[in-house]
């Protein structure tokens, strides 16, 4: 059995496994405690540390050495000590830091949410919502990169991404041989392949999934259609591929399905990852069998078109008279 330690976020106390991050210790007290993380995901190894969005500052070491630490610090990379005390949303000068390193992501961000297929699930959106700035200081022409395709189905918009690494993790891990990567320094950093290569092999599709922006898109899902008009469901197959284990959500519009994705949790990390024959070859229903809908949370836009049970208002009481009046009236308008 592990040993616990005990951490104070936010002024809620808590216990967990010694070796836990702030960043995992404040996921299991949930809601606004949890600091936004753009390039940590808990399912690669060596993510993290890269974005800063999750920093937090520390008032008190451990009961040890109860000295605080003196600058801010990334959260997803920092373990816990017993008796930490931290801060997150209760201090102003973590959410000045976390505004000022939005405006740095966004500084060659090119402002294209209208047209991009990542609108409506975009942690860089989200972010900017909670924590920009209504505008930029920068008074210089933004890096721009030309649109590449970086295999068959996958679009590349380096202009869009904000270099969190965990498409290469994510190659590194999943797939036998990464051909894309980091290239060039500095402000001139971009993700592309070598020599053009393409990005060609059985879980490439996933790079798409861990995208926190719409820098890497889905080609057979591109101008489709926006992912609030559609409802999605989760599904399973018997998949042939040994590493695959078939559970993905179905993205319908109509009785169409028009992308599949692999299923993601709370904190909108894939919880297992899908072969690109589940991803872009199997998009008739007939091939999958129809478990439920997807929780879909309140706060998301995708709710405003996805219901998984009819929940009328409250305040709403039922009319027994209304209803009956309205069924009169609607025969007098009917034709026969």
């Amino acid at each position: 059995m592990s040993e616990k330690v005990k951490v104070t976020i936010d002024g809620i106390t808590l216990e967990v496994d010694n070796g836990t991050t702030i960043l995992n210790a404040a996921r299991q007290i949930g809601g606004d405690i949890v600091p936004p993380a753009m390039c940590y995901y808990s399912k690669l190894e060596g993510s993290g540390g890269k974005c800063r969005t999750c920093i937090v500052k520390v008032t008190k070491g451990s009961e040890k050495d109860p000295r605080p630490m003196p600058k801010l610090v990334a959260s997803c990379r920092t373990t816990v000590m017993d008796g930490m005390e931290v801060l997150n949303i209760t201090s102003p000068e973590v959410l000045e830091a976390r505004a000022g390193v939005v405006e740095i992501l966004l500084i060659n961000h090119p402002l294209d949410c209208p047209v991009c297929d990542q609108a409506g699930e975009c942690d860089l959106q989200n972010l900017g919502y909670e924590h920009g700035l209504q505008k930029t200081r920068y008074e210089f022409e933004r890096r721009t990169f030309d649109r590449i395709d970086i295999g068959d189905k996958i679009q590349l918009h380096m202009n869009r991404c904000i270099l969190c690494y965990r498409c290469v993790f994510t190659a590194d891990q999943i797939t036998n041989k990464r051909v894309h990567g980091i290239l060039n320094r500095g402000d001139h950093s971009e993700i592309s392949t070598y020599i053009q290569q393409a990005v060609d092999n059985d879980f490439s599709g996933n790079v798409i999934d861990v995208c926190p922006v719409g820098a890497l898109t889905d080609k057979t899902f591109r101008f489709k259609n926006r992912v609030w008009f559609t409802k999605p469901v989760d599904a399973h197959r018997n998949c042939d591929h040994e590493k695959c284990n078939g559970k993905v959500t179905l993205w319908y519009k109509g009785e169409d399905v028009l992308r599949v994705t692999a299923r993601k949790d709370q904190f909108g990390e894939v919880e297992e990852f899908i072969c690109n024959t589940c991803r872009f070859d199997k998009k008739a229903t007939s091939d999958w069998t129809i478990e439920h809908p997807t929780h879909i949370d309140d706060t998301s836009v995708i709710a405003s078109n996805h219901y998984e049970t009819l929940k009328p208002l409250h305040v709403i009481q039922p009319n027994l008279a209304l209803q009956a009046a309205n069924e009169i009236e609607l025969h007098k308008t009917v034709k026969y």
